[in-house]
């Protein structure tokens, strides 16, 4: 009897310790899903650049983006990419210019973050991802965001892919990856 008393009392103690976990992880995630203002933003991501070299995926088959209570977040479809090791490069920069011409693209906002895939937006000259240079993303409706201002499409030139963002000043923001997704977060405040 005793040890079924114990038993019990353990399994509610680890459903206790579950339970905090989870309101712990609903922290953590900064919003997804959370009711405004019950959020505590931890963006202590920095602003320096941030990059992963050593792993390229087959190519870019898409970009989306969407709003968060703490961030707006950025995300590449990439067909191929080994778990955990999408290459990439993202820094800030004062000015963002196309690879391949060196043309310059506007791009508005206080601050322009320029982000490389290793990632072609095609295969075999066939079209994987509908970009043009100097021109928005299509299918990218960034209306309604608190960070990001503006999206611009700079080139696919050597196996990679390279995407401005406008953003409202230069602000923390991580790269992390999820199975074939790599995802860009800038936090709303720094």
């Amino acid at each position: 009897m005793r040890r079924w008393g114990t038993a019990l009392a353990a399994v509610m103690l680890a459903g206790a310790g579950v339970a905090g976990v989870a309101g712990t992880a609903g922290a953590v995630t900064l919003g997804d899903g959370a009711a405004k203002g019950s959020v505590a933003c931890a963006t202590n991501w920095g602003k320096g650049e941030k990059s992963r070299t050593d792993a390229a995926g087959d190519s870019l088959t898409g970009i989306r983006t969407g709003k968060h209570d703490c961030f707006d977040r950025i995300v590449f479809d990439i067909k191929g990419a080994a778990a955990g090791k999408a290459g990439y490069h993202v820094g800030y920069v004062p000015k963002f210019y196309q690879d391949g011409s060196g043309e310059e693209i506007p791009v508005k906002g206080g601050a322009i973050l320029q982000i490389y895939v290793n990632a072609p937006s095609y295969v075999d000259g066939n079209e994987t991802y509908p970009g043009r240079a100097g021109k928005p993303l299509p299918g990218v409706d960034i209306k309604g965001y608190k960070t990001f201002k503006d999206t611009k499409y700079g080139a696919s030139f050597e196996g990679q892919t390279q995407v401005g963002v406008g953003t409202r000043a230069k602000l923390p923001f991580r790269v992390t990856q999820s199975g074939d997704r790599l995802i860009v977060d800038v936090a709303h405040a720094g």
